[in-house]
């Protein structure tokens, strides 16, 4: 049996469709979504349409429910976000994915999916883990956390996204797989990642594929579809982000937290001062010229 998991599409259509043609070369008897199919990026609404036509099983992911919670003006946001302009672009992705009637669909997506096969160790999916879809599986996981996560959520191999960085560890009898990110990887390398998981001997063996496509549609999308325009300074740095392979949306709040400053446009600038290391363009080698 061969299961590929992929997550964190975050509306690259583009990407997405690199992905699902390199596994349809793979001869994959299952596909499961691991959460965060929209925001951050434009085509959203394409995204889901592609998604659901295939009939994959999903999961929640934390950008999935955040939409969610900007439609219902949920308390769990603060009141602030819906006031301040830097929130504009999860209020555009919101508003798109509201008129084309997508809400409901993510009100019902499960927090996990478990895959079990005869003879074969369990696996257990979730976007961040099974204790919470932003609890990700990295490399600060510590070997306490893996072993009250297994005893919460009994599984052999736990199957993590969120991060956007491909991961894998072991603990104990326990495989621990990050999958990497569909639409907009962290790792400073901007092909397409996914997961493909193997079933040999009664062992599941990952492959962490990395998937060449022309990010330059994926980039123009952000123009095209008007999300740079009406996104504002956050759609900015999410085109940013898919363009450099790196995260720059959480450091750039962490810091202007730390530094007492606004999310302006003006504090963007001064960031890229004080870390010119964060936006260095991705090697030639990893472009696809291997």
């Amino acid at each position: 049996m061969r299961l590929a998991i992929i997550a964190d599409i975050h509306g690259n259509a583009h990407a997405l469709e690199a992905v699902l043609a390199d596994i349809s070369r793979q001869g994959v008897e299952r596909v499961v979504v691991n959460g965060d199919m929209v925001n951050r990026g434009p085509n959203n609404i394409a995204v889901m349409e592609r998604l659901s036509a295939e009939g994959f099983d999903m999961t929640l992911g934390n950008h999935d429910d955040l939409v969610r919670k900007w439609v219902e003006r949920s308390a769990d946001l603060p009141e602030s976000w819906f006031r301040d302009p830097f929130w504009l672009g999860t209020a555009w992705c919101a508003d798109q994915l509201e008129r084309a009637g997508w809400i409901d669909a993510f009100r019902e997506l499960p927090m996990t999916v478990r895959v079990e096969v005869e003879g074969a160790p369990s696996v257990l999916i979730s976007h961040g883990s099974p204790r919470h879809y932003r609890e990700g599986y990295g490399s600060y996981l510590t070997d306490e956390e893996i072993s009250e996560i297994t005893q919460m959520h009994p599984a052999d191999v736990l199957v993590g996204s969120h991060t956007h960085q491909p991961m894998e560890r072991t603990w104990s009898r326990y495989l621990v797989l990050n999958t990497g990110a569909v639409g907009t990887p962290f790792n400073g390398d901007p092909r397409a990642h996914y997961l493909l998981l193997t079933l040999q001997k009664g062992t599941w063996r990952p492959e962490f594929r990395r998937v060449v496509y022309d990010r330059g549609p994926a980039l123009a999308a952000f123009h095209e579809a008007g999300y740079l325009e009406s996104g504002g300074i956050s759609a900015h740095i999410f085109s940013e982000e898919l363009r450099l392979a790196r995260s720059l949306l959480v450091p750039f709040l962490m810091w202007s937290e730390e530094e007492g400053r606004d999310q302006s446009w003006a504090s963007w600038e001064l960031f890229g001062q004080r870390f010119p290391d964060r936006f260095r363009e991705p090697e030639e080698l990893v472009l696809g010229r291997e």
